[in-house]
């Protein structure tokens, strides 16, 4: 039984470690994103666009629904990206 505790521990740290990799490359694409919505920001006010966009980010919701396999649902996901975009608006 020990032996087998042991293998179990040992699953969950490697399984962890997996987590925080993928924790990283999540930050990098979240500041690649930000790079991305700031220089659009910058370019919107040459074509008299406003700053918000409720229609974009429908398209944002609708593409995230689209290109979703699970096991998050969709509202998992809207829920996330609300409070990114909320994030992103005030930079």
């Amino acid at each position: 039984m020990g032996e087998h505790t042991e293998g179990v521990r040992q699953e969950i740290t490697d399984l962890r470690a997996q987590i925080d990799e993928v924790d990283c490359r999540i930050v990098k694409l979240l500041n690649e994103r930000a790079d991305l919505a700031l220089a659009i920001r910058a370019l919107k006010p040459k074509v008299n666009w406003g700053l918000y966009d409720p229609k974009r980010e429908e398209q944002i919701f609708a593409q995230l629904s689209a290109c979703n396999d699970g096991p998050l649902f969709d509202d998992n996901l809207r829920e996330i990206y609300e409070a990114i975009l909320h994030v992103m608006k005030e930079l």
